[in-house]
Parts: C-alpha cells; structure tokens; sequence
C-alpha cells in the first residue's frame, strides 16, 4: 500500500513561529523518552524542524519539558 505524501504541518496551517512556552504542542515532536522524533515521521520541513528543536530545547532548559522521561505520554 502507498503513503499518504507527508506534509509540513506549519506551512499547511500558516504557522511562522514555533513558541516554546507551549509545551503540549511540543509534545507532538518528541516520543515516550522526550528524544525528538526525525523529520520522516513528523513530516516537518527542515526549517521548521530546526525551530522545534531548539523550541524543545529551551522548554527542557526552563522544565516545561522534561530531558527524559519515562513514560511521558
């Protein structure tokens, strides 16, 4: 069976900024463990996974997201 072609949800939606200070939206782009999930599972677009991961980073650094964790979801 073929894929649906994956899409970037931020250009789909209009989205420009990705907020760190919203850590329920960032927990779409990290798994169980807290490690960010790649690219061709998100369907993000590089530029877009770049702002993820360093939102990500700095909610982890303010402890809004948790480096590990062990059953997040």
């Amino acid at each position: 069976t073929k894929d649906k072609k994956k899409y970037c949800m931020f250009k789909r939606s209009g989205i420009k900024y990705v907020d760190y200070k919203d850590p329920d939206f960032l927990l779409r782009f990290i798994n169980e463990q807290g490690k960010l999930l790649p690219r061709r599972l998100t369907g993000t677009s590089l530029k877009f996974q770049r702002k993820v991961s360093v939102a990500v980073k700095r909610a982890r650094h303010l402890a809004l997201l948790p480096y590990q964790s062990d059953l997040l979801k």
